[in-house]
């Protein structure tokens, strides 16, 4: 897996500066460079840019780590200072470190992640912006069960040992994952198949009906262009998802935390949806749009 996030670095819309090319050699920054991350999705990309480049508007030097895999490998990368900047989604960073955490708030989900993250991170602001997991079925799995928007992921139980679920590798593992949908829903799938993040793969396996069901991202743009339908989660097992930058503390100026927060202000649900469609729809370069949305907000 970590030689194909590292393989997957080509064609991204940033670029390192530093001319390192490989997102998991664990080096530290240079002195005064702030190093952005990414997940390997293509609106964690997005995201990246965004932070980057406000933060070079700012005076800031940054270098860029995109694409590089999952949560599971991030992590520990901003831990030991290789990524001072990452975008991360609070409710799955909580479900990371304390898997049986039940916030029942983005505040409560702020609190108990600050209860847990090793000293050196900090969480700064989240944003109104959420982008949870969530359950999807393809158009034609939905109307053989009767199953509409108004459904829930519950509604599975009889009929989840005839469908195949895709999604990330990672999601076999996670609590907010198949985890989860067993011991919160009840929910034994016939099989899981792995493909990625959410990501092309996903929604073409779906849409293909080699998978019937999927982890899908809420604001993918792919779902209303292909009909799928998305299972409500009553239990919440996908807890709160508000967009929030994790930093290495001692490796960001006050000027870069500020910024930060700035987008976090100005950032909500409907605005992410419409930048990952002009990207993932779009075909424009996550950096144009992240460059274009800066200036439109005022922030870059």
């Amino acid at each position: 897996m970590l030689v194909v996030a590292a393989a997957a670095l080509t064609g991204c819309g940033s670029s390192d500066d530093s001319g390192n090319k490989d997102p998991l050699k664990g080096d530290t920054a240079k002195a005064g460079t702030v190093v952005v991350g990414s997940n390997n999705f293509p609106e964690s990309i997005l995201l990246a840019d965004i932070y980057g480049e406000a933060l070079k508007s700012k005076g800031i030097k940054v270098s860029y780590k995109l694409n590089i895999g999952s949560r599971e490998t991030t992590y520990g990368l901003i831990k030991n200072g290789t990524i001072t900047v990452l975008p991360e989604y609070n409710g799955a960073l909580l479900a990371y470190l304390d898997g049986k955490a039940a916030p029942a708030s983005t505040e409560e989900t702020n609190q108990a992640i600050s209860a847990k993250l090793d000293p050196k991170l900090s969480l700064l602001e989240s944003s109104e912006a959420q982008d949870k997991d969530a359950v999807a079925l393809n158009e034609a799995t939905a109307e053989k069960y009767g199953l509409t928007e108004k459904s829930t992921i519950g509604d599975l139980a009889d009929v989840a040992k005839d469908l195949v679920l895709g999604g990330s590798p990672e999601f076999q593992t996670r609590q907010q994952g198949m985890k989860g949908l067993k011991s919160v829903y009840g929910l034994d799938f016939k099989s899981f198949k792995a493909l990625d993040a959410g990501g092309p793969l996903t929604v073409a396996a779906l849409k293909g009906n080699s998978i019937q069901a999927a982890d899908l991202f809420t604001t993918d743009p792919g779902i209303d262009k292909n009909k799928f339908v998305v299972l409500q989660d009553p239990k919440g097992l996908f807890g709160f998802q508000n967009v929030t930058p994790l930093t290495y503390k001692s490796a960001l100026p006050a000027a870069g935390v500020s910024v930060l927060n700035d987008i976090s202000a100005k950032l909500d649900t409907a605005t992410l949806v419409k930048l990952n469609s002009e990207v993932q729809d779009g075909n424009k370069d996550p950096l144009d749009v992240a460059k274009n949305w800066l200036a439109s907000a005022k922030l870059g």
